[in-house]
Formats: C-alpha cells, sequence, structure tokens
C-alpha cells in the first residue's frame, strides 16, 4: 500500500535510548477478544505489537509486559493474560514467561530470574483499580518489580486515558514510544495534515456524537465526507426524510445545523456534493441473523422498515468516489456489519481501498477494524493503516493530545 509522507514523531522512540542489554518495561495494548473456552479470538492486537518486541529481543532486552484486558472489577480468571501471553509465544516463536502476579515479591522474583534475553508478561493491569486511578504508589510498584531501566509505551488503545501505565509510570523511568505507537500517531496524524489530495473521509458507526469533533475537523480539512451507518439516519430524520423504526438521535438536530453551516462558510463547495448521504438505504422488518434484505431510495422507507445498511448504488457511488481519492479516512461501518446482510456496503469500501494501491487507507480503529481485519485476505494489509485504537484514535483525528503520549520524552 501507499506509503506515508515523512513526518517526524515528536517524542523520543526504542531507537533513540541505548536499550542493548537492558530490563525494559513495555506498555502493550493486549485488550483481545476471547472465546468460550478462553483461547484468543483475535490476536491482531498482539500482532501489531511483534515488530517492538523483536527490536527489543534483537537488542537483548529482558521485556517485561504489561497490558489490561476487559473491566474486571477486582481478580478474574477468566480475564487473565495468560491467553495472549500464550499466543504472543506461538507469534514470536519462542517462549514467554507469564506471571500470575502484576507486582509484589512473586512477579519481581520471576523477572529477575528470567534469563538476559528475554519477555515476560505480568497479569492483567487492571485486576488493581489503582492503574485506572493513575495511583502513583502502584506505577513505583511496577517499576520496581520490573527492574526496568526504561518504559517504552506502545500501546496506542491507552493512550488517550491518564491511568497509571500510561502517565504516573512516566515520573518513575525515562519513558519512550514503541513501534507501534510512533507508526500509529504519524499515519493518523500525516493523514489529517498533510493527506494527498483529494481527501476522503467515510463516516459510519451508531452516534454523531460520538464523532462531532473529529467531524468538525474533516469539514475543515476533508474534500468531502461520506457518511452511512445508523449516523446517516439522523441526518436523514434532520432534513425531514423517512426513517421508519431505525436508531437515530434526536438530540442533535443543532450539532447538524452546525455542520451544514461551516460546509457552506468554505468557498466554492456545495453542501450536498461535501457531504454527501446515501441515496438508497437497505432495510428489513426485524433485526435478526436471517432478517431480509431489501433496498429502497432513502425517500421510499416504510413506517415499519429499520434501515440497516447503505443500498446497492449508495455503495457503487461511494466505491468511485474512493477510486479518485488521494487520502481516505475511515471510521465506522457502514451498516449493522454484524449480519452479513447488512456488511454489503462496509465490504463495498473495504474492496474500494483494498483495489486501490495508490490511496493512502487509514482505518479507524475499534468496530471498524474489527470489521476489515476479518474480511481482509491479508489481515489488515490490503490498507495503509489499520489503527489498534478506538477512542485513541478518533482523539487523534480530532486534533487533541494524547496523555500517554504527552509524558514521553521529547524527541
Amino acid at each position: 500500500m501507499a506509503s506515508k509522507v515523512g513526518m517526524k514523531f515528536f517524542k523520543r522512540t526504542i531507537r533513540d535510548v541505548p536499550l542493548e542489554g537492558q530490563t525494559v518495561l513495555l506498555r502493550a495494548d493486549y485488550n483481545v477478544p476471547l472465546n468460550e473456552d478462553g483461547s484468543v479470538r483475535d490476536d491482531f492486537r498482539i500482532r501489531a505489537s511483534l515488530p517492538t518486541v523483536r527490536y527489543l529481543l534483537k537488542h537483548g532486552c529482558k521485556v517485561v509486559i504489561i497490558a489490561h484486558l476487559g473491566r474486571p472489577e477486582s481478580r478474574d480468571p477468566k480475564l487473565s493474560l495468560e491467553p495472549a501471553a500464550q499466543r504472543l509465544a506461538e507469534l514470536l516463536g519462542e517462549p514467554v514467561r507469564f506471571v500470575d502476579r502484576t507486582i509484589g515479591e512473586k512477579a519481581r522474583m520471576a523477572v529477575k530470574r528470567a534469563p538476559k534475553r528475554s519477555v515476560i508478561v505480568l497479569e492483567n493491569l487492571r485486576f488493581h483499580k489503582e492503574e485506572e486511578a493513575n495511583d502513583e504508589k502502584f506505577a513505583k510498584e511496577l517499576a520496581k518489580t520490573s527492574g526496568a531501566r526504561y518504559f517504552v509505551q506502545d500501546g496506542f488503545g491507552v493512550v488517550h486515558r491518564d491511568h497509571a501505565s500510561t502517565a504516573a509510570i512516566t515520573l518513575q523511568l525515562p519513558s519512550v514510544a514503541g513501534l507501534l505507537l510512533e507508526k500509529e500517531y504519524v499515519s493518523i496524524v500525516s493523514a489529517m495534515k498533510h493527506p494527498k489530495r483529494p481527501l476522503v473521509a467515510v463516516m459510519g458507526g451508531a452516534k454523531v456524537s460520538d464523532k462531532i469533533q473529529v467531524v468538525d475537523e474533516l469539514v475543515e480539512k476533508a474534500d468531502r465526507i461520506l457518511i452511512g451507518g445508523a449516523m446517516a439516519n439522523t441526518f436523514f430524520e434532520e432534513a425531514g426524510k423517512p426513517v421508519g423504526k431505525s436508531k437515530f438521535e434526536d438530540d442533535q438536530k443543532e450539532t447538524i445545523k452546525s455542520i451544514y453551516r461551516a460546509v457552506q462558510a468554505k468557498e466554492n463547495v456545495k453542501a450536498d456534493q461535501f457531504i454527501v448521504l446515501p441515496t438508497d438505504v437497505a432495510v428489513a422488518v426485524e433485526v435478526t441473523p436471517d432478517a431480509k434484505r431489501t433496498v429502497e431510495a432513502v425517500e421510499e422507507v416504510k413506517s415499519g422498515d429499520i434501515i440497516l445498511d447503505i443500498g446497492d448504488e449508495t455503495a457503487k457511488a461511494y466505491s468511485k468516489i474512493l477510486e479518485f481519492a488521494g487520502t481516505v479516512i475511515w471510521n465506522g461501518t457502514l451498516g449493522y456489519a454484524e449480519l452479513p446482510a447488512f456488511a454489503k456496503g462496509s465490504e463495498a469500501v473495504a474492496q474500494a481501498l483494498a483495489d486501490s494501491p495508490t490511496v493512502d487507507s487509514i482505518v479507524g480503529g475499534g468496530d471498524t477494524a474489527d470489521f476489515v481485519i476479518h474480511w481482509d485476505k491479508k489481515h489488515g494489509d490490503s490498507f495503509s493503516h489499520v489503527s489498534t485504537g478506538g477512542g485513541a484514535s478518533l482523539e487523534l483525528m480530532a486534533g487533541q493530545k494524547l496523555p500517554g503520549v504527552e509524558h514521553l520524552l521529547d524527541a
């Protein structure tokens, strides 16, 4: 896929410090979905951490990995990081030691006894409520337990939060970015600040309210915005078009008016060509695995219909626009993509991007990333960049500062 423009990252990375033979505390994002039997269902985030882990091993480091999984109230064996550690060992092709403690003597001794060049995964950070409280004492314990010389932040999915493993820890150890964090930051910020034109944004998902800051930013920077998902219903509703029994937000009228006002303030831009809405939609009368897909013009939506995807004509039109784009930022599926019958719009967009290798395609994290990773035979490599972070990628696109990045050493 197209390569990114050479934007310089403003923080120090693992390439900028003398790591040779050092013990390193690495914050990764192993918040992965599990199967019923506890095994890892999707290893996308674990794979994304491999370049950093391999780099550290190549430099003879002892790599102590900390991460979280789910939202445990306290210690919960169902949310242990052991399956993630096992999957990491399979992907690395070498042993990974798992310790069922995050801090304390047992974990400290396990790290100490591990060979110089090795990987150790500590138990789920969120088994300790101090993690989310950004507790300084807990951060001190993490540093002491690991015996680390450096802290490496590579958990892009968590850097928009001030937690012990993103903020407090940086007061304990010299802190630098891993290769994934650098790649995420540079890919997303380059697309927003120095895009190859035209820059086309595809915005889907459920809510306008979740993405309003990103939409504001894109109105300023993009050349076109294509709207889908339940988000489109809120635009239809505001325009007085029928939405049947579809989901929409009834408190976003003012938001949508302000979006259009901002578009109208742009020079030489027609609002309806800049913000592109579906002309046809796929509907069903119920949301069930065997729901029947029917395509209707937007004006023809009936009172019992639930809009669950963009229609075939819209999918064709969107694909055509994307073919001629220079940069595409995609955040949010265009329909109820969990049901194959209503994943067609999202599949069309994914196909259009995969078929256009010269387009810089940035896929926002969360549901959109999950969707393309499972759709793509190349596990995401058909796109320039698939983000591992949902909230973090949205905040970065919206031009916000990410605490977990800001706290690292400046370049």
